[in-house]
């Protein structure tokens, strides 16, 4: 691996963005990309560009051939971020399911009630209020953002800041009568149906959960899902 490359991997490693190495497995030549903008010695194709698409949303390197030629795609991913807001009984098994599956996860509460290391050790807890909070931890495309507490005072600013971002599942607890309540409010910030469809709500798939933990499992199911069958998740 060339120098160059290395400062640029280090580079989009601290800035938190996400690149592909590409490598000639014959030649050696390669070229970087970073969050799809890159230079180097290889010209992406079609092919190429597909596979590393897979890659990327499958955090698992792979090998393509085309053209007469091996190329080896590696990822490299800046970690994957789960955003809870609301320190309710359902955040509580959603917190170690996350973790588990590879997820760096804060929570999310000014009410001091709720949000105790008693209740959720071993993890970040944000006691500011939920723009504020989100506004400086930044959502981007590795980040899945949850508004769990049932409170539009709680739950719109957060989904304000992550409509406005690039975080890649954005979900909210509620029923249908709820979410066209929430739409009407969101409506007066600005914000449109393009909008609206970004937030799976009643958040998680619908596999008849009932209880907390059931819940939860249905929120880490959808969230993986997003992430690794976008376009399936979308229809």
């Amino acid at each position: 691996m060339k120098l160059t490359t290395i400062k640029a991997l280090n580079d989009a490693r601290n800035n938190g963005k996400s690149a592909l190495l590409y490598s000639d497995l014959e030649s050696g030549a390669e070229t970087l990309t970073v969050e799809g903008e890159g230079t180097g010695d290889i010209e992406l194709t079609p092919a190429m560009r597909e596979a590393a698409e897979r890659a990327h949303n499958e955090d698992r390197g792979r090998v393509v051939e085309t053209d007469g030629r091996r190329i080896f795609i590696q990822v490299f991913n800046p970690p994957r971020r789960l955003i809870i807001v609301g320190a309710v009984h359902i955040s509580q098994p959603l917190v170690p399911m996350a973790r588990l599956a590879g997820y760096d996860v804060t929570v999310i509460d000014p009410r001091g009630a709720w949000a105790t290391p008693e209740r959720f050790p071993d993890i970040e807890i944000d006691s500011r209020w939920p723009d504020d909070a989100l506004e400086d931890l930044k959502p981007d495309t590795r980040t899945a953002v949850v508004t769990l507490t049932h409170d539009p005072k709680l739950d719109d600013p957060a989904l304000t800041v992550a409509l406005r971002s690039n975080a890649f599942y954005i979900g909210a607890l509620g029923g249908r009568k709820t979410a066209g309540k929430r739409r009407e409010r969101l409506t007066e910030e600005g914000f449109g149906p393009d909008d609206f469809a970004r937030i799976r709500g009643p958040v998680g798939l619908d596999i008849g959960a009932v209880s907390p933990a059931e819940i939860a499992v249905s929120i880490v199911g959808q969230i993986t899902e997003t992430l690794h069958r976008p376009e399936r998740a979308a229809a």
